[in-house]
This record gives C-alpha cells, sequence and structure tokens, in this order.
C-alpha cells in the first residue's frame, strides 16, 4: 500500500511498517502529513494490523515541516490556519490511536520530526541518530507541550532554546528513547518488539493502548478509576476468556479479532 509520500509494508504477522518517503529529508508538507493521518487511520481499522512501526526511507527519520512550503503559506489567506489544524491533527491522531506505534528513528529527527517520533508509544533509535527542536533559527517555536511528555522540562527549554542537536544515546540516558540501537539493527528491533505487543489479546491492547491520553492529564485517583473501568470492560470480552483459559491449560492463547 502507498500514500504517494507514504509507503506501508507488512514485515511481520499483524504488524505494519510505515516509511516516511519524501527525499531528500522526509520533510513534512501539507500533502505528507495528510497521507500519514489516513494511512494511519485506514490501518487501525483493519483487523490484519495490531502493531506498527514508523521510520523514514533513506538516512533521515523526517527533517520536519518543509519551510519553503510553510514560507508560501504564510502569504496566503487561510492556509496557515489549515496547516496548523493538519499538524494538530496528525500529533493527536497518533496519541489517541488504539493501535501502539513504534518509532524507528533511523537518522536526523529535527522540529515536527522530533515531535512526531515523541508521539508515538516509544521510540527506538540508531546510536548515530539526532535530535533537535531547531525552530528558533528559522523564526518559529512550538513543541515543548509535546516533548515535555517524554524529557524533563529543563532539557525542553535547552533544546527550544539552543536548537542544539542531541544524540540518541544522551536521550536514551534521559528514558526518551527506549534502546539505542546500531543502524542495522534498528527495524528488526522495532518490528521484533512490535510483533511481541501484536502477539497480545488484541481486545487489551486497544483498551489499554485507548486508557494512555485518557489518564494522561488526570491525577492519581481519577486516572485509576479510568484504567478500572476499562479492566472491567475488558474482563467480559472473549479474548479475556481464552487468556484466562490458556493460562489454566499451560498453552498459548489464540486471539480473535482486534476488537472482540
Amino acid at each position: 500500500m502507498t500514500a504517494d509520500t507514504i509507503t506501508v509494508e507488512t514485515p511481520a504477522p499483524f504488524v505494519a511498517l510505515v516509511r516516511l518517503a519524501r527525499p531528500p529529508v522526509n520533510a513534512l508538507d501539507l500533502a505528507t502529513r495528510h497521507a500519514l493521518v489516513d494511512v494511519l487511520d485506514r490501518l487501525e481499522e483493519q483487523e490484519e494490523v495490531r502493531a506498527i512501526v514508523l521510520t523514514g526511507q533513506g538516512h533521515v527519520f523526517c527533517a520536519g515541516a518543509d519551510i519553503r512550503e510553510k514560507q508560501a503559506l504564510q502569504a496566503t489567506a487561510g492556509q496557515r490556519a489549515r496547516a496548523d489544524r493538519l499538524t494538530r491533527d496528525l500529533f493527536f491522531r497518533l496519541i489517541d490511536g488504539r493501535c501502539p506505534v513504534i518509532a524507528a528513528v533511523n537518522g536526523a529527527a529535527m522540529g515536527a520530526g522530533f515531535v512526531l517520533a515523541a508521539c508515538c508509544d516509544m521510540i527506538l533509535a540508531a546510536g548515530t541518530a539526532q535530535f533537535a527542536m531547531p525552530e528558533i533559527d528559522v523564526g518559529q517555536a512550538g513543541g515543548a507541550s509535546f516533548l515535555q511528555r517524554v524529557l524533563p522540562p529543563a532539557k525542553v527549554r535547552r533544546m527550544l532554546l539552543t536548537a542544539e542537536r542531541v544524540p540518541a544515546e544522551e536521550l536514551y540516558r534521559l528514558g526518551a528513547v527506549e534502546a539505542c540501537l546500531p543502524q542495522a539493527e534498528l527495524l528488526p528491533a522495532a518490528v521484533a518488539l512490535a510483533s511481541t505487543i501484536a502477539g497480545k489479546s488484541p481486545a487489551a491492547v486497544r483498551r489499554m493502548r485507548g486508557s494512555f491520553p485518557a489518564v494522561e492529564a488526570l491525577g492519581l485517583r481519577d486516572g485509576f478509576r479510568i484504567e478500572q473501568d476499562y479492566t472491567a470492560e475488558l474482563g467480559s470480552t472473549a479474548d479475556a476468556a481464552e487468556a484466562r483459559r490458556a493460562f489454566l491449560e499451560k498453552r498459548s492463547p489464540v486471539f480473535g479479532t482486534k476488537g472482540s
């Protein structure tokens, strides 16, 4: 499956590999943002997709917004607002989706490209990858609210105010990156992790994934209450019954469709 600047492969059962494919640096123009939202929507509706890996084609993950296009949009009435709305739609599509997404950052992740990765459930990165928020150098700003989900506030402020490039190894040390790997091992590791998730109960994964954004902004008491509600709902599904039977019978469970 392809969508102009987005390609989709199936590297393992129930796993979709989505590539940003807009050479030379996979910059996010309007068409690419729209295509990525569309692809994510369609994948989540497919029962044969239970986990997604997002990566970039070539040696760059994503260089962020297309600055040339952004400059042109500034001069067109209504286009800037439309572009901003589409950007929000993309980021929150990743945050709010019920199909887990693993970012396999194969190279530079700059500006909106870094935010794109931060909106995924986990980030795996090549040891050569670098992360930066260079907006201040091109008269732009934004992204702190998303990055503070994965990094300490002081580090986010430093990155935004200095535009410094931070190696993947440092973000691994800070806990924002789940694993820092040799380039050749990155995609196999990301697909293996996605396959592990895809092997769990689809109903449990979707409900658990759906609970993450719901509880993120809540206090401990209200957040845990929502998680208990999801657990009670999950307990009545066919997947939950199969998981209990398999545990008692000491065998691997055989789950149904993702919504059962």
